[in-house]
């Protein structure tokens, strides 16, 4: 009697343990709370030739488990597309979305290769980025011989990046102006918006080797881009002062022009989700207001992929 009587307060009690967990996780938010609904637009995982410290389907389950709604996949040297394809079946609950970055590997200006993106199974492809390592303006910035990839000449755009142009237009696509110099980006911003273009992003305005003015951004602004800030390491030595570089500028520019991302998944920075929490919260340290970052890291992104507003 003793026993049966000590197993069934046993029991009890157990259960109670039991069904008071499972109550407390009921009510306690899944990973950061700072990024229910968020989107980024720029994430770097594996496959890749370069060292990434998450593979595509981590960075969508660290996504999901965190609330975001969607996430772009990117790589400087091949589509992504697929792999958004992919990486979306395999993680339902969370948009993923990729795009072509227009470097040498996939022809440099080649509208073919936006015609072959546009065409892959399930249409996750919504970003071409103008050019990143390989863009004229990025080797000359890094002081390297090697070939590149160039939009203009003589303060003109060259024919194929206009061809490109027209390929962005045809399909709806996203035109980001990667590495090239604030000159050539606002170029490319006037002549997308000449040919119809409607969603366009001035890739990290202020980064090297990009280093656009306040006054060229809100130029792009005025134009009709919005202009991406990238956290990446905030921990990083020049992290605390380009944090407030951002803000100010963000300030000027107005949030409602502006979108913030992560421009994560590099071996040795914090994983994507980390570093881009880390950086809403370097945002509001520096007096954004909820609103604003809902706008930037929700609003903003989802406008750009053609996503309804929430």
């Amino acid at each position: 009697m003793r026993t049966s009587a000590f197993l069934a307060t046993f029991l009890i009690a157990a259960l109670t343990v039991v069904t008071a967990r499972q109550a407390a996780q009921s009510v306690r938010p899944a990973g950061n709370a700072v990024l229910r609904g968020a989107i980024d637009i720029h994430v770097h995982t594996e496959p890749d030739s370069r060292p990434r410290s998450v593979d595509a389907i981590e960075a969508v389950q660290q996504a999901k488990a965190n609330g975001m709604r969607a996430v772009v996949l990117k790589n400087h040297y091949e589509y992504t597309s697929g792999l958004a394809y992919i990486a979306g079946k395999q993680v339902p609950g969370v948009e993923v979305f990729g795009g072509v970055d227009l470097n040498l590997t996939v022809g440099g200006m080649n509208p073919a290769a936006v015609e072959y993106m546009a065409a892959t199974t399930g249409a996750r492809g919504k970003l071409v980025w103008m050019a990143t390592f390989d863009a004229e303006n990025q080797v000359r910035f890094s002081k390297e011989n090697r070939p590149f990839v160039s939009v203009s000449k003589n303060g003109e755009l060259l024919p194929p990046a206009k061809a490109v142009i027209a390929a962005i237009a045809k399909h709806g696509l996203v035109l980001a102006t990667g590495h090239n110099s604030p000159e050539e980006g606002l170029m490319l911003i006037r002549e997308a918006k000449r040919q119809g273009v409607q969603r366009i992003v001035v890739t990290h305005a202020m980064n090297d080797p990009i280093r656009m003015s306040v006054a060229q951004m809100q130029e792009a602004a005025k134009l009709g881009a919005l202009i991406e800030f990238v956290g990446g390491n905030i921990g990083d030595a020049d992290g605390k002062a380009r944090m407030d570089r951002f803000a100010d500028a963000i300030k000027k520019i107005g949030p409602e022009f502006c979108i913030l991302s992560s421009d994560l998944g590099q071996k040795g920075n914090p994983l994507p989700t980390d570093g881009f929490a880390a950086f809403l919260g370097a945002m509001k340290a520096r007096g954004l207001a909820d609103q604003d970052i809902d706008r930037m890291a929700r609003r903003n992104p989802a406008q750009l992929l053609g996503l309804a507003i929430q």
